[in-house]
C-alpha cells in the first residue's frame, strides 16, 4: 500500500503497463519472499508505492478490472510466451515447401511450456500480453492464437535484432496490423497465375528442347520473377529510374526473358555456337573471329526500358562471372552512380529514391563468399550507400551436392545480415501471396529508412546443379520428395480454382498460349539460321592505340589553380606543420620551383574538374594519402570540420568525390568497377594502401576488370593505384605483383604504368580522363610510387605539365650521348631507374665514364610501346647486349614479360639479360638489412663493365 508521503504524486504504476508491468510484478514477486533479493532502489520503490497492479490499459494508463485473472506469475509468463511468439516464431513456421527440410520448432511457442493452460490465458485481458491488439482480439488466448498465426504460417519474420528503437516497432506494426497483405484483384491474382505459367512452360520448353544443355534453371524457387517484378513496380511507383540486379546463373535465362525481355529467340539462339555460320549445340559463345570472346548465355546482362502509369525507368540485370556474389558491389556502384548528380561542382548531390539495387543471392554463397559480408559492411556508409538494397536469397536448400549442415554454421542462410541489422522475412516458395506481402514489407521499409533487406525465398531445387547432373546420387530422399511435389504454378492454379476465379479449361488455355508462343520463336529461329549473329550481336573491334590527345595545360591556368587550391574558408585553421608544408606549393610553378608527385596529382584533378568532367576517388586512408602526401581533405583542427579545396575550386564545372574506404579490396574495387561502367563519362580511381593489397580483390580483376570488355563488351576507364617499389619494408609492402597484371594483358584489355616523373603521371592521368566513355576507353593500373612521392628526381618543372605529352621511354640524360660507343642498353621500370640515376647524380658512379651504356625507363609496359622501343635501339649498332633490370625477383615483376619481347625487337641478334634478385616464393627480404645489401648488389652490377659474351644470361640468373 503506498505510503502518507506519496500523497498528491502521480503513481508510476499508472505509466507502466505491458511487458514492463509483467516485469516488476515478478520483482514484486521476488520482494515478497526475499526483500533482500532484488535492487535497493526497486526494493524502496516497492515500499513507497507498494504493489504494482497486475495490468493496466496500454492506452488510458488507468487500471484493468483483474477479477478473475490468474495470480501475477501466470502474466509474466503469458507476456514472454507473446514476446517469444515474435522473437522465435519463425522457428516453428511453415517455410519450407518440402518436409525434407523442414526443420520446425515449437518449444518457445507452445503455451505448455510455460505452465499456461486455455482457462489461465483466458483469464488473462489481451492487452496484457500485447498492447496492440485489435479490437476484436479481446483475451491472452485470443492473442496469442493471432500472433501465433501471423509469425508462424508460410511466412515468418525476424526482427529483434534491429536495434533502432522506431524501425523495429514500425516492423512488428506493419507485420501485425496485416498491413504487408496488399488486397489482390480477381486480375491481379489470374495475372500472377499467368507469370507463373509463362515461368514454367519457358524451362520445361528449354529441357525438351535442348536436352542435357546447362540452364541453371528456376523451377522450385519460380516466384522469383513475380517477386522481381513486384519489387521493379514498387521500385517504380517509389521514385525509382535505374534499378539494377545482380545475380548469379539460378533462374538466370528466365528473369531474362520475362524480367528483362529478352526475346525467346535470342536465348534460344545462345544454344548454339555460330562462329562462321554452323549450328554446333554448345553452351558457348561466338565472335571470336572478332577479337571478342563472350561468354556462356547464363552469365550475359541486359537492359529493358519500363513505362507503367507514365512513369518511364530502366532496368539493367548485371553480367556476372561464376563467381556468384562478386557482382554484388558491382551492382551497388551501378546503383550509386544513377542516384548521384554529378554536374555541377563541389561534392556530388545524391538522391537515393533515384535509384534501387536488387541483389539476388544463393542460399550457400551468402553465407559462404566472404565478399557478400564486405558489400553488407558497405551499406551505411557515405561513400559507398545506395539507400537500401532489397536483397533475396533464391534459397535452394542445398548447394551443388552439399547440405546446409556442411554449408553453414548458422540455422538460417540469412543469418550473416543479421549482424548488419537488416530485417529479414522467410517465405515459402509455394505461397505466391505471401511472397508478394514480403516484397510490400521491404520496399516499404526501403522507403521510409533508406536501408538494406532481406527475403529469404526458401523453395527447392527441382533438378541437379545443372541439367546434366544426376542429383539422385547424394540426395535420393530428398529427390523422391521433389518428384512428387507439385509446382507452384499447379498449387497456385488450384487455389484459383477452388475459390472459383479461374476454370480448368482457363488454365489449360494460359499453357497452351505460352507454349505456342515458345515454339513459334523456336520455329522462327530455325527457319532464320543466317541471322544468329544479329540475333546476338557483336561489339566493335577494339583498337591497338590510344587515340593522341592534347593533355598539355597553359602555364598560367594552372598557377591560377594552384593559388584557388590554397585558399581557406575564412576561420579555417588547418594543422599548422600540414598547413607551412601546403604553403610550399605556392611557388612550385615558378621558374625556379619544382612540382612534386602529390601536387601534378592535385593539378590534374584540377584541369579535369576544370574540364566539365566528374571525379570520385577512393581507398583505404586516400583522403590524407597512405603516405601522408595528399591531404585532399583538410580538417579543423578546432571543430574538426573538414574541406576540400578541390570542392571549392571555382574554375570547377563538375563535382568532386573523395571517400576513405572500408578495410576491404574486393567490394570496394568492384564497386568503383560497377560505378564506372555505369557513368563512364565519369572520372573514377580506386586507390591500394599498399599495391600488395589488391590480391584480395583478385576475383574483381580476374573477371571483371581484365575481362569484362572481352566477355560482355562492358568498357571501363577505371584508374588503379597501386603503390609498389622496393624500400626494404618486408613481403606485403613491396609488391603490387605487376607481373599478374601483365599476364592478364591482351587484346588491348587495358594499359599498364610504371612511372618516374611527376610530370609522366600528370599527362597519363589527364590522357585517362579524356578517353572515359569514348570507344578507346580501358581500365589504367598504375604502379605508383612510395619512397620516390617525395625523391627529388620524380619532381618536374611547371613547363613539363604546360608543354609536351605523356611518353612512354624516358631516356637518361647524359647518357648515350656516342651512340657509336654504347654497348649495353639497360631497360627498366620504375623506381629502380630512379635508383639508377641518382647513384649517377650522386658521384657513386662517374657518368662520364659511363659512355659505354645507356639507360631507358619503360614507363608504359602494356600495351608494349614497340615502336618506341626499336627507335631507341636502331640508335645503337654497336650495342652488344640488352640488360633487363628489376628489383623484384626473377619469376617476378616484368623479367618475364619483357624478356621475349626484347628479344623479338632484334630477331634474337643481340642477348638479353637479367638483373635483380633471383627466383624467390615470397616477393621481398623481411629485413632492412638484407634488403640494402641486395639493393646495392643490383645497382652496382648494372654497372659493372664485362664482356658480354662471358656472362650472357639469357633467361637465368646472372650470378
Amino acid at each position: 500500500m503506498a505510503t502518507e508521503g506519496t500523497k498528491g504524486k502521480q503513481s508510476p504504476w499508472e505509466t507502466v503497463y505491458g511487458p514492463n508491468l509483467g516485469y516488476f510484478n515478478a520483482l514484486y514477486e521476488m520482494y515478497r519472499q526475499n526483500p533482500g533479493s532484488i535492487d535497493d532502489d526497486v526494493k524502496r520503490l516497492f515500499e513507497q508505492w507498494g504493489a504494482p497492479p497486475v495490468a493496466l490499459n496500454g492506452k488510458s494508463g488507468t487500471p484493468v478490472d483483474t477479477v478473475g485473472m490468474a495470480d501475477d506469475v501466470k502474466v509474466v509468463a503469458a507476456e514472454q510466451l507473446a514476446r517469444n511468439i515474435r522473437t522465435y516464431g519463425h522457428l516453428a513456421a511453415k517455410t519450407s515447401p518440402l518436409k525434407y527440410n523442414e526443420r520446425t520448432d515449437t518449444r518457445l511457442i507452445d503455451p505448455s511450456a510455460y505452465n499456461l493452460s486455455e482457462a489461465d490465458l483466458i483469464a488473462i485481458p489481451a492487452q496484457v500480453v500485447w498492447p496492440e491488439a485489435p479490437e476484436n482480439v479481446e483475451t491472452a488466448l485470443d492473442a496469442i492464437n493471432f500472433l501465433r498465426k501471423v509469425y508462424t504460417e508460410t511466412i515468418s519474420f525476424e526482427f529483434s535484432h534491429v536495434h533502432d528503437v522506431e524501425e523495429q516497432q514500425w516492423l512488428y506494426r506493419m507485420v501485425e496490423s496485416r498491413a504487408i497483405y496488399r488486397r489482390l484483384s480477381k486480375e491481379e491474382r489470374i495475372a500472377l497465375l499467368r507469370r507463373l505459367t509463362e515461368v514454367e512452360c519457358f524451362e520445361k520448353f528449354l529441357h525438351r528442347t535442348f536436352v542435357g544443355q546447362k540452364r541453371f534453371s528456376i523451377e522450385g524457387i519460380d516466384m522469383l520473377v513475380p517477386i522481381i517484378d513486384e519489387i521493379v513496380r514498387e521500385g517504380m511507383l517509389n521514385g525509382a529510374r535505374d534499378i539494377m540486379i545482380g545475380m548469379a546463373h539460378r533462374g538466370r535465362l528466365n528473369v531474362l526473358a520475362h524480367v528483362l525481355g529478352k526475346s525467346y529467340e535470342k536465348i534460344f539462339s545462345e544454344f548454339h555456337l555460330s562462329p562462321n555460320k554452323e549450328l554446333v549445340p554448345s553452351e558457348g559463345s561466338m565472335g571470336i573471329n572478332y577479337g571478342w570472346t563472350g561468354d556462356v548465355k547464363y552469365h550475359l546482362g541486359a537492359n529493358r526500358s519500363l513505362e507503367e502509369d507514365e512513369v518511364r525507368a530502366r532496368l539493367t540485370l548485371a553480367n556476372n562471372p561464376s563467381h556468384l556474389e562478386f557482382v554484388n558491389p558491382v551492382v551497388e556502384g551501378f546503383a550509386r552512380a544513377a542516384q548521384e548528380d554529378r554536374s555541377h561542382a563541389g561534392a556530388p548531390q545524391q538522391d537515393v529514391s533515384r535509384a534501387l539495387a536488387i541483389l539476388v543471392h544463393g542460399d550457400a554463397a551468402f553465407p559462404g563468399e566472404g565478399i557478400v559480408a564486405e558489400t553488407l559492411n558497405m551499406s551505411r556508409l557515405k561513400g559507398y550507400q545506395t539507400g537500401g538494397t532489397i536483397h533475396i536469397i533464391a534459397n535452394n536448400g542445398i548447394g551443388f551436392t552439399t547440405e546446409s549442415s556442411d554449408a553453414r554454421s548458422t540455422t538460417y542462410a540469412s543469418d550473416l545480415a543479421k549482424g548488419f541489422e537488416i530485417p529479414v522475412v522467410h517465405v515459402n516458395a509455394d505461397d505466391p501471396e505471401a511472397c508478394l506481402a514480403a516484397v510490400y514489407l521491404a520496399s516499404e521499409y526501403r522507403r521510409r529508412f533508406h536501408k538494406d533487406f532481406l527475403i529469404d525465398l526458401r523453395g527447392y531445387r527441382r533438378f541437379g546443379h545443372n541439367e546434366m547432373d544426376d542429383p539422385e546420387v547424394t540426395q535420393p530422399q530428398l529427390y523422391a520428395e521433389v518428384r512428387r511435389h507439385p509446382t507452384v504454378r499447379a498449387l497456385y492454379a488450384e487455389k484459383l480454382q477452388a475459390e472459383g476465379l479461374v476454370g480448368e479449361g482457363h488454365v489449360r488455355e494460359m499453357e497452351q498460349t505460352v507454349q505456342q508462343k515458345l515454339r513459334s520463336a523456336y520455329e522462327k529461329l530455325k527457319n532464320h539460321l543466317d541471322e544468329i549473329e544479329e540475333l546476338r550481336g557483336i561489339p566493335e573491334k577494339v583498337s591497338t592505340r590510344l587515340p593522341k590527345v592534347k593533355t598539355a595545360v597553359p602555364l598560367d591556368k594552372l598557377r591560377d589553380m594552384n593559388t584557388a587550391l590554397l585558399k581557406r574558408p575564412k576561420g579555417f585553421n588547418t594543422y599548422p606543420k600540414l598547413e607551412r608544408i601546403l604553403k610550399r606549393r605556392a611557388t612550385a610553378l615558378d621558374d625556379n620551383g619544382k612540382v612534386d608527385w602529390a601536387l601534378a596529382e592535385t593539378l590534374a584533378f584540377a584541369t579535369i574538374l576544370a574540364d566539365g568532367q566528374a571525379i570520385r576517388l577512393t581507398g583505404q586512408d586516400s583522403e590524407r594519402g597512405t603516405f601522408a602526401h595528399r591531404h585532399l581533405v583538410l580538417h579543423d583542427i578546432e571543430t574538426g570540420e573538414t574541406y576540400s579545396p578541390l570542392q571549392a575550386l571555382p574554375h570547377a564545372r563538375a563535382s568532386f568525390a573523395i571517400h576513405n574506404s572500408p578495410l576491404s579490396e574486393a567490394s570496394v574495387l568492384g564497386f568503383e568497377y560497377g560505378y564506372n561502367v555505369f557513368a563512364p563519362e565519369t572520372f573514377v580511381i580506386w586507390e591500394a594502401q599498399y599495391g600488395d593489397f589488391a590480391n584480395a580483390a583478385q576475383v574483381i580483376i580476374d573477371q571483371f576488370v581484365a575481362a569484362g570488355r572481352a566477355k560482355w563488351a562492358q568498357r571501363s576507364s577505371l584508374v588503379m593505384l597501386l603503390p609498389h617499389g622496393y624500400e626494404g619494408q618486408g613481403p606485403e609492402h613491396s609488391s603490387a605483383r605487376m607481373e599478374r597484371f601483365l599476364q592478364l594483358s591482351g587484346e588491348n584489355n587495358w594499359t599498364i604504368a610504371n612511372l618516374t616523373s611527376a610530370a609522366q603521371y600528370f599527362h597519363i592521368l589527364r590522357r585517362q580522363a579524356k578517353i572515359a566513355g569514348r570507344d578507346e576507353a580501358r581500365p589504367l593500373i598504375i604502379m605508383t610510387p612510395k619512397s620516390l612521392i617525395r625523391n627529388p628526381y620524380t619532381a618536374s618543372k611547371g613547363n613539363e605539365l604546360s608543354e609536351g605529352r605523356f611518353q612512354f621511354l624516358l631516356e637518361q640524360p647524359g647518357l648515350g650521348r656516342k651512340p657509336d660507343r654504347v654497348e649495353r642498353l639497360i631497360f627498366c621500370t620504375g623506381k629502380v631507374g630512379v635508383d639508377l640515376a641518382a647513384a649517377i647524380e650522386t658521384g657513386q658512379f662517374d657518368g662520364d665514364a659511363l659512355d659505354w651504356l645507356h639507360i631507358v625507363r619503360v614507363e608504359q609496359l602494356y600495351p608494349f610501346p614497340e615502336e618506341e622501343l626499336k627507335d631507341v635501339i636502331s640508335r645503337y649498332g654497336r650495342v652488344k647486349e640488352m640488360v633487363w633490370v628489376q628489383e623484384e625477383p626473377q619469376n617476378m615483376g616484368a623479367w618475364t614479360y619483357m624478356e621475349p619481347r626484347l628479344r623479338a625487337l632484334t630477331d634474337g641478334r643481340v642477348p638479353v639479360r637479367f638483373i635483380g634478385r633471383p627466383e624467390r616464393s615470397s616477393p621481398a627480404e623481411g629485413l632492412p638489412d638484407v634488403h640494402n645489401i641486395e639493393q646495392d648488389r643490383i645497382i652496382r652490377e648494372a654497372f659493372e663493365r664485362h664482356e658480354a659474351g662471358a656472362r650472357l644470361a639469357d633467361g637465368r640468373k646472372s650470378r
